[in-house]
């Protein structure tokens, strides 16, 4: 259930996020720069005020974010809640030399960055679907978020990037000191097999926006 208090934590959050106060998150987002003011959150015979869901809807639109990471936000727990802020790439630019070292962990510059509530490894990043080679279970515009730092098991959907620079989702079906057969997520595209000396890196995926 929502309350009253955890509209208003999120807000004020949000605006720390983006280095501001309450009234100029208002502001940037076209409103009211008194709207979000604390004195305006009960009415004049102590009455709950909540803020109405067009003012928050213009600062997620003003601010970019989500209404997930919105909603990360309201927790009681100050540090779970403000989460940890991951780079997030197009899933073609994932080919592409300088986003990645050798294995599979984020570098240099042209990252975006989303918050998104922490997963226990610092070093994970999204990459953004583009295209339906995935569907069904990955559509074009989908977010997903990868742990390159975590273990890899038989069954994980995993991203693969070849030494050849092609980056592809898959299912692990199976990894040998030789070969890495992955299972297509469309049944459209064929099944491939790996030559372990091929593969640049394999990292997990650990969440998708569905």
């Amino acid at each position: 259930m929502l309350r009253h208090s955890d509209i208003w934590r999120a807000l004020d959050r949000l605006a720390e996020t983006h280095g501001t106060s309450p009234s100029g998150l208002a502001r940037r987002a076209g409103l009211d720069p008194t709207t979000f003011n604390k004195s305006k959150r009960l009415t004049a015979d102590g009455k709950l005020r909540w803020p109405s869901t067009e003012s928050v809807s213009k600062v997620l639109n003003a601010t970019g974010a989500s209404l997930s990471e919105f909603l990360s936000l309201m927790g009681e727990d100050r540090a779970e809640a403000l989460g940890q802020r991951i780079p997030v790439i197009g899933y073609a630019q994932a080919g592409d030399e300088g986003y990645f070292d050798d294995g599979g962990f984020p570098i240099g510059q042209g990252w975006d960055e989303v918050t998104f509530p922490h997963i226990g490894d610092p070093h994970a990043y999204a990459l953004e679907i583009t295209g339906d080679s995935m569907e069904p279970v990955y559509r074009d515009g989908d977010i997903i978020v990868v742990s390159p730092g975590g273990s890899v098991r038989r069954g994980d959907r995993v991203v693969v990037k070849t030494t050849d620079g092609e980056v592809m989702a898959k299912q692990l079906i199976r990894q040998s000191a030789r070969r890495l057969e992955l299972a297509s997520v469309n049944s459209l595209h064929e099944d491939r097999v790996l030559n372990i000396e091929d593969v640049m890196w394999t990292a997990r995926i650990v969440w998708a926006s569905q």
